[in-house]
């Protein structure tokens, strides 16, 4: 485990942590931060969303980021978790706010782990100080659109398939979604269109080290699933599919 004093706040607590947000060093790669639907959340995160932006640092050395977790609250209305998982509730959780519409469900985003601190269990902490946080602010469950992180190992097997594989104590094959699990959620289904990267082939050239030269579907280390190339029509379309997690709180 992690051997470390944590401090777990809120970004509206720990405001001064805003510029760095961004900033710390992580492990996502770069075709994954070009998502427009982001752009509804991350630009605001820290002036209308700071109270679900969670933030830690080491009693050992304050003041410099450890890890981050992020959650919105949205307008679900009793409807079936969305098959366009992150990009789903980020664009439900901002229209409720355009439209005034009080929220009445709340879901993960990401937890993201400082490169040098990962593989030391900080974020089952993380998940943990999440699933407290959204308790607080009233709700009952906390939903999360999990991109499960051996995944990319197996891009051509069916995420259908791959998120109910277990091992021989029941308990989920894949690690994060192991971590999810063992934390009190429950696997409710998977979100086929979790996340959509459209972009040329010159665009994806620098998101990643391949060279898109050719039509067909392409391997993209760290990609769950084969992106689509089709050189005729100049674009690249990576569909990423999620696994839905359901953490009852109380």
């Amino acid at each position: 485990m992690i051997g470390m004093a944590l401090q777990i706040t809120t970004l509206a607590e720990r405001p001064e942590f805003g510029p760095e947000l961004w900033n710390m060093d992580h492990t996502w790669p770069m075709f994954m931060l070009q998502d427009p639907i982001a752009d509804l959340f991350y630009p605001f995160a820290d002036t209308i969303y700071p109270e679900y932006v969670l933030v830690a640092d080491d009693d050992a050395d304050p003041g410099r980021l450890v890890a981050r977790a992020c959650m919105i609250p949205y307008r679900a209305d009793g409807d079936e978790l969305p098959d366009d998982g992150w990009d789903g509730v980020i664009r439900q959780g901002w229209l409720a706010r355009q439209r005034g519409t009080r929220p009445d469900a709340v879901s993960a985003l990401e937890i993201t782990v400082r490169r040098d601190l990962q593989g030391k269990g900080l974020s089952s902490v993380m998940l943990a100080a999440m699933r407290d946080r959204a308790a607080r602010h009233g709700f009952s469950e906390l939903v999360a659109p999990v991109r499960p992180n051996m995944k990319h190992l197996e891009p051509h097997t069916p995420m259908s398939e791959y998120a109910y594989r277990t091992r021989d104590d029941g308990l989920p094959y894949d690690a994060w979604l192991r971590v999810h699990v063992r934390a009190g959620g429950k696997i409710v289904k998977v979100a086929p269109r979790s996340m959509v990267v459209a972009g040329t082939p010159a665009e994806w050239r620098t998101w990643c080290d391949v060279p898109f030269d050719r039509t067909g579907t392409v391997e993209v280390p760290g990609a769950l699933n084969p992106v689509h190339c089709s050189m005729e029509h100049d674009h690249v379309v990576y569909v990423e599919p999620n696994v839905w997690v359901s953490h009852p709180l109380g």
